[in-house]
């Protein structure tokens, strides 16, 4: 029996893999490829809402607001009809609004997409032209979504809630969404199988007041569903999310348990048949692993109440570790903690949206009933992120880690699976990051600039944040740095203050150093020297690299000089200047833009190169690399090494980098 019941699963697997690849086929010899790197007119409908998105870094600066959606082209330069989904990221505010179903014209350059369910990606700059209104049923559903929002006010309550009930996060903030997930509670506010249950449970009890026979009882719950997914939008991650509750209600409904099994495997076939491309969706795999855990784990779990948390995340962790490498202890408690406040949300926050558009005193007070719950959600996300979590390297090596725990978990090998663990946490232990007492750190913060100057007692000097807010939060909380009394920003570049949000959150900062300070600016923070080397007062060019400040660093144990983005004709200016160091912070990521000579003076033990993985500027430029390596440096990348910490005791020093094959797991 148990073999007919993975057979089932496996055979649904293969058939979502072999209807994919006909359907990429189909996408990849499609007319649009005609047209790829070329500006052309295209008529789309849109398939889903436009959706701002978030800020990233273009060049040195941050790209303007822009709005992504999928659509259906139709009709192509005026020569090709056909239907095929589409890509569209516009630049322009004219698409803010635009609601699906709406035809529209645009003007795009149409670019490859890595996204594998769509033909191609369309940039949109101008304007679009509308060619037909929404629909009533549209506007209808967006005035309810509209409604809800306003109904919730502001904060983190009254930004929980519309996620929770619709599944919008637009009124969440980064803080807010970073919390949610270091708890483990991300899944409260997209739509899941768990609000498709609470759902339909609430129509069928409350069917039974208007209808004797339960077969009408169910097709007005099926009718309810229906406009439920219509209300949250029916994109993949919510037909999958009720393809999974029918199944769970199936096996509570049945009492079937573990033998409910074909009914996931035929949920799975009906998901990927009618969109093949969840068979390579995470979020796809984590919904059927998470099904999978209560029917066939959560059984084996007691006290009852702590079994459904346990069991999905248990079964959920190997994906998790592959993607995200966050693994959250506190999850089960938090999640329990959550639990209650969670179905009260759900329905009342339901039958608030829903009478929204016609009786909004009574959706607000609504709201008001169940804001405390929200605010009580959001109180445990917030505690909850403070506990460290798993980090574990994402990938092949964290899945199959993960994996191995879990099956020995489930098949009853306890012993084993505790002495794994053990094992894993020891190894990981002897080679943490930083260990021990370290000096100097540079973050691994993508394309951008970080570095940090230990000063102990968890205080430190920090040299540029990055462009990614979370990316140097993380860095410091790792490094434990909760005060910062000098915090020197080289130059404005989005790469290098991009990130400056993440370095206030919960940290004290003192003086701040920017475009405020010239060449001999002299301070001195416990027993290290600082002194700025640039800019000079009145030389300043076109290049707002060459405005970058560039200081050194001095300590009985090092030297470092941290040169920020500067360029030939201000390398040669300082030389002379300097002298040799033990560290040096290569200017402009370790571009093909450096003074050789400059190179020679400072003669560095450890060159410290900050660089994106896979960046398109070509950095670190192999002239620069191979100038350092005839100068006898240590040569570490952040694209290669990750994070770096450098100790130094009397001008010797010791690196350790956080990317070791060895090193399986990290606190975080």
């Amino acid at each position: 029996m148990r073999k007919k019941r993975f057979t089932v699963l496996i055979v649904a697997l293969l058939l979502g893999a072999s209807v994919m690849s006909i359907r990429m086929s189909a996408l990849q010899s499609s007319a649009i490829h005609q047209y790829r790197n070329t500006t052309t007119q295209v008529e789309l409908q849109v398939t889903t809402d436009p959706n701002r998105v978030a800020p990233k870094i273009m060049g040195t600066a941050f790209a303007p607001t822009s709005f992504s959606f999928i659509g259906q082209a139709q009709l192509i330069d005026n020569r090709y009809r056909l239907r095929i989904p589409v890509r569209v990221i516009a630049s322009t505010r004219s698409v803010d609004g635009l609601l699906p179903g709406q035809k529209i014209r645009v003007s795009a350059k149409v670019l490859t997409s890595k996204e594998r369910r769509v033909a191609a990606l369309l940039i949109v700059s101008q304007k679009v032209e509308v060619l037909t209104p929404p629909s009533l049923w549209a506007r209808s559903l967006a005035t309810i979504r509209l409604g809800l929002r306003q109904a919730t006010g502001t904060g983190d309550a009254g930004a929980l809630i519309p996620g929770m009930v619709i599944g919008d996060v637009s009124k969440q903030s980064v803080d807010f969404k970073n919390d949610m997930r270091r708890s483990g509670l991300t899944h409260l506010v997209a739509v899941s199988g768990a609000n498709f249950a609470i759902v339909s449970s609430f129509v069928l009890w409350g069917m039974q007041f208007f209808f004797r026979r339960i077969n009408y009882r169910l097709i007005a719950t099926a009718i309810s569903l229906t406009a439920f997914i219509a209300l949250v939008r029916p994109s993949p991650s919510v037909l999958r999310a009720a393809a999974m509750a029918s199944v769970l209600l199936f096996a509570h409904g049945t009492r079937q348990g573990r033998d409910s099994l074909p009914a996931l495997g035929f949920a799975i076939g009906a998901v990927v048949i009618a969109d093949p491309f969840q068979a390579r969706d995470p979020g796809f795999a984590l919904s059927v692993l998470a099904t999978a855990g209560l029917l066939l784990l959560a059984p084996k779990i007691k006290p009852k109440i702590l079994a459904p948390p346990i069991a999905a995340m248990v079964f959920c962790a190997p994906v998790i570790v592959a993607i995200s490498g966050y693994v959250s202890p506190m999850s089960v408690l938090a999640n329990l903690l959550a639990a209650p406040a969670v179905t009260p949300i759900t329905i009342v926050g339901f039958i608030a949206a829903l009478i929204s558009p016609i009786a909004p005193p009574i959706s607000g007070l609504l709201i008001f009933l169940v804001k405390p719950f929200a605010a009580w959600i959001a109180w445990v996300a917030r505690w909850s992120s403070q506990f460290p979590v798993f980090t574990l390297k994402t990938g092949l090596y964290g899945f199959l880690g993960a994996a191995l725990i879990v099956a020995a978990i489930y098949f009853g090998r306890a012993k084993f699976a505790a002495v794994l663990l053990i094992l894993i946490i020891s190894t990981s232990w002897l080679q943490r990051f930083p260990a021990g007492d370290w000096q100097i750190a540079n973050c691994d913060v993508g394309q951008g600039d970080a570095m940090v100057i230990n000063l102990h007692h968890h205080r430190a000097i920090v040299i540029d944040v990055g462009p990614d807010p979370q990316l140097i939060d993380r860095c410091l909380h790792q490094l434990g740095v909760k005060e910062i009394p000098l915090l020197l920003l080289t130059h404005p570049h989005a790469d290098h203050v991009g990130g400056l949000q993440g370095v206030k959150k919960n940290r004290r900062i003192g003086t701040t150093w920017s475009g405020n300070i010239t060449a001999g600016t002299h301070a001195r923070i416990d027993a290290i020297d600082i002194d700025v080397q640039w800019p000079q007062a009145t030389e300043f060019d076109s290049n707002p690299n060459n405005a970058s400040i560039a200081a050194t660093f001095t300590s009985p144990d090092f030297t470092l000089f941290a040169a920020g983005d500067i360029e030939p004709p201000v390398q040669a200016q300082l030389l002379s200047r300097i002298g040799k160091v033990d560290i040096y912070k290569v200017a402009h990521h370790g571009s093909r833009y450096q003074d050789l000579d400059l190179m020679r003076e400072l003669s560095p033990a450890v060159a410290v190169i900050s660089v994106g993985a896979e960046n398109s500027y070509g950095h670190p430029a192999i002239s620069t690399i191979d100038a350092l390596t005839q100068l006898h440096a240590k040569v570490l990348r952040t694209d290669v090494d990750g994070a770096v910490a450098i100790r130094a005791e009397r001008h010797r020093l010791s690196v350790q980098r956080s990317k070791r094959w060895l090193r399986f797991f990290y606190w975080s």
